[in-house]
């Protein structure tokens, strides 16, 4: 979809009550978009990288959104999709133990650090 169509189409889906589905890649969910229409998210398919999905996800999660939001994951067993799953689910592990609880600092990059 052309970026030009993007807003008059979310603008469709957020305001009328006759459009109940609105499709998009999660690469393409992830930025500009809003759809506070939607009360359920539906993925499909999983990034390596789980912070894209979070962003996909995000895009229900609007300022202006009155209803609860839910989000179901689509993966059947013995897949790439389930292993890509695994893989994203491990990095955002990561990240919330050493990243966000304050264990990952800049200093061991700087400059003084480097050349001990």
């Amino acid at each position: 979809t052309r970026v030009e169509d993007r807003q008059r189409l979310m603008d469709r889906y957020n305001l009328s009550p006759k459009i109940f589905l609105f499709i998009l890649s999660t690469r393409s969910a992830g930025l500009g978009i809003n759809l506070i229409g939607a009360d359920t998210v539906i993925f499909y398919d999983s990034d390596w990288n789980p912070t894209i999905d979070l962003q996909a996800q995000d895009r229900a999660h609007r300022i202006g959104q009155t209803r609860q939001v839910h989000v179901y994951r689509l993966v059947s067993e013995a897949t790439v999709e389930e292993n890509i799953l695994r893989k994203a689910t491990q990095k955002q592990l990561l990240d919330s133990v050493v990243i966000q609880a304050g264990g990952f600092t800049t200093d061991f990059f700087k400059k003084g650090a480097l050349a001990e």
